[in-house]
């Protein structure tokens, strides 16, 4: 497709490896433009496996490309990204945005500053499945609800990266739910936090409008372990959503909004300053977890 949007992609690992690269060459509305890492042998391989050229510096590949995709730890993202917005480049940005608070308050005042169209990779946000849940929960009045998500990453695999056995659950899997919990109850004004974010984490939140909801979160979970769920409870009835229920058209549903923001079209409502509110929840979290 001539107008598709020529992408770059910083990082080589397996999340870039089996979404990020396929999707992004697949098109229509986009085109890998090329493939930077820190690891060289790592971004020729997976470049070349989809027909596309490997840099070496990461200016190079800015400049053969319109927009930037990110899978890489969320330090090294908010560095980057910074970057790639400096450089008028749109940006395609993973969750957490940054390591820290300062780190994403810097990349999403970098993104704002430069005016580039932003995105964030709430996979779930995108699937039919949640979006037909958040509209049936809009309509419920809701006045609570309960979001889990175990996982067994601490124990190994491909997803047991340094950041995520340092940081816990609470960064990587705390995104989407109270993404969601927010999206569905209301906006989230205030959270108390108690646990480990290496064992087992809950969260209380409450949302304008009076709502409140709890959400519990680990990656210390081992054996086969149910399917993460988020369900709303209103004066109208009750909505379930379980990631049992998700499609694989998630991440091509993202990747083809995000070319048509590029191209002039509605500006992402889970751009970076999204992704920075989110993250201020989590750290109110992780500052009440240090303190205790």
């Amino acid at each position: 497709m001539s107008d598709s949007v020529a992408v770059g992609l910083v990082g080589a690992g397996h999340w870039a490896e089996i979404v990020h690269a396929p999707t992004l060459a697949a098109g229509p509305s986009t085109r890998l433009a090329g493939v930077w890492a820190r690891r060289p042998e790592a971004s020729a391989e997976l470049a070349g496996r989809h027909g596309a050229p490997s840099f070496e510096r990461i200016e190079e590949l800015f400049d053969a490309c319109e927009a930037v995709a990110f899978s890489v730890p969320p330090d090294v993202q908010a560095d980057y990204a910074a970057q790639a917005a400096r450089a008028g480049k749109a940006v395609l940005l993973e969750k957490p945005l940054a390591m820290d608070l300062d780190g994403a308050r810097s990349v999403a005042g970098a993104i704002a500053e430069a005016g580039v169209v932003s995105q964030m990779v709430l996979t779930l946000r995108y699937s039919r499945a949640a979006r037909a849940f958040l509209d049936r929960a809009r309509e419920l009045e809701p006045f609570g609800g309960y979001g889990s998500f175990v996982s067994s990453v601490l124990s190994g695999g491909p997803f047991a990266t340094p950041w995520r056995l340092e940081k816990g659950a609470l960064l990587d899997l705390g995104p989407h739910i109270v993404d969601l919990l927010d999206a569905s109850l209301g906006r989230v004004a205030g959270v108390r936090a108690h646990g480990d974010p290496l064992g087992w984490l809950g969260l209380t939140l409450e949302h304008e409008g009076g709502a409140v909801s709890q959400a519990s979160v680990s990656m210390a979970g081992m054996g086969e372990l149910p399917p993460a769920r988020v369900e709303v409870y209103g004066r109208k009835g009750h909505a379930l959503l379980d990631w049992s229920q998700l499609g694989d058209d998630a991440f091509a549903t993202m990747v083809s909004e995000f070319a048509a923001s590029v191209r002039g079209g509605p500006a992402p409502a889970l751009d970076a300053a999204h992704g920075l509110r989110i993250q201020e929840i989590l750290a109110s979290a992780e500052a009440q977890l240090t303190e205790a």
